[in-house]
């Protein structure tokens, strides 16, 4: 069985110089303490397709990642634990021969049997997950599955993501939620989530994703809820040079956070979006009195 998350996860203020002077208060939630093996919204994403899954019989979980996804470990948990098993599809046809990853090896610990796309069948598998042609040729190799997208990233994992601002108390118009954007998921439950006049702002981790992402939300929302919401944007000024970089400037600035706060940060989404708050608010982009809350949606790597 899938052990049960430490819900609601907690919410911490914290004091912090720049967005003080901004005029701002700063709140983190702690969505990176919800579950041991299946982590922040990873959990909130896959719990929502998981529990139907085993209620229309299915055994078998298929979905994608690149070489270091938090997904595809996270699916490769829940999936033992709930006595399914699971396939992962890596980005990357010359990994196979390769010495495995600690996240790939991580996956194969919990089962998951791994196949491996050139980049260029893996973007074609992913964007016709719709045409049964392409359905059909994974049944054919894989077997009978459920199909997740990239990140998990559908209309239930919207609703499952709802549920994060639902978990903080008087959430009005002076409040602006904040999360990473990779396929767009999270952002898109915590904006249908919201109440009315609260706010919320995505940070792109991602490079070049101006216009695909807003359309990756839009679509999520009428996937979810048959309709569009208003109260949300994308910033994608703060990727760090694409998925994955993690630049000086990104490093140092989280370092000097977790020594400041004593709080562990993921660099490739938490810490990109956090350094976007601080420099949105050092420019006045921010209106004071905001109460900016990020959620922290995951753990940092291990130390390999």
């Amino acid at each position: 069985m899938l052990a049960p998350a430490a819900l609601p996860t907690p919410l911490h203020q914290l004091s912090d110089p720049v967005l003080e002077r901004a005029g701002l208060e700063l709140r983190l939630k702690r969505d990176d303490l919800l579950h041991p093996a299946v982590p922040g919204n990873k959990w909130r994403k896959l719990v929502p397709n998981l529990e139907p899954a085993r209620e229309r019989g299915h055994t078998r979980l298929l979905t994608f990642g690149g070489a270091y996804s938090t997904h595809l470990r996270a699916t490769a948990a829940a999936a033992a634990a709930l006595g399914l098993s699971s396939v992962g599809l890596v980005r990357g046809e010359e990994l196979a021969g390769a010495p495995r990853n600690w996240s790939l090896r991580a996956a194969e610990a919990s089962g998951m049997e791994l196949g491996f796309l050139t980049r260029a069948e893996y973007r074609r598998t992913v964007a016709g997950l719709a045409d049964p042609a392409v359905a059909a040729g994974l049944a054919e190799r894989w077997g009978r599955c459920l199909v997740l997208p990239e990140g998990g990233s559908n209309g239930p994992a919207v609703t499952g993501a709802a549920a994060i601002p639902a978990e903080i108390p008087d959430l009005g118009p002076r409040d602006l939620l904040c999360c990473p954007v990779g396929t767009g998921a999270t952002l898109a439950g915590i904006a249908a989530g919201l109440p009315p006049g609260a706010r919320a702002l995505g940070v792109a981790v991602l490079r070049g994703g101006e216009g695909y992402l807003e359309g990756e939300l839009a679509r999520l929302h009428r996937e979810a809820y048959g309709r569009e919401f208003a109260n949300w944007r994308i910033d994608h000024a703060h990727h760090g040079g694409g998925y994955g970089k993690v630049p000086a400037e990104l490093e140092a600035f989280a370092a000097d956070f977790e020594e400041r706060h004593g709080i562990a940060l993921e660099r490739r989404y938490v810490a990109k979006t956090l350094l976007a708050v601080h420099e949105l608010a050092a420019a006045g982009a921010l209106a004071p009195g905001t109460r900016v809350t990020v959620v922290v949606t995951g753990l940092p790597d291990p130390v390999r």
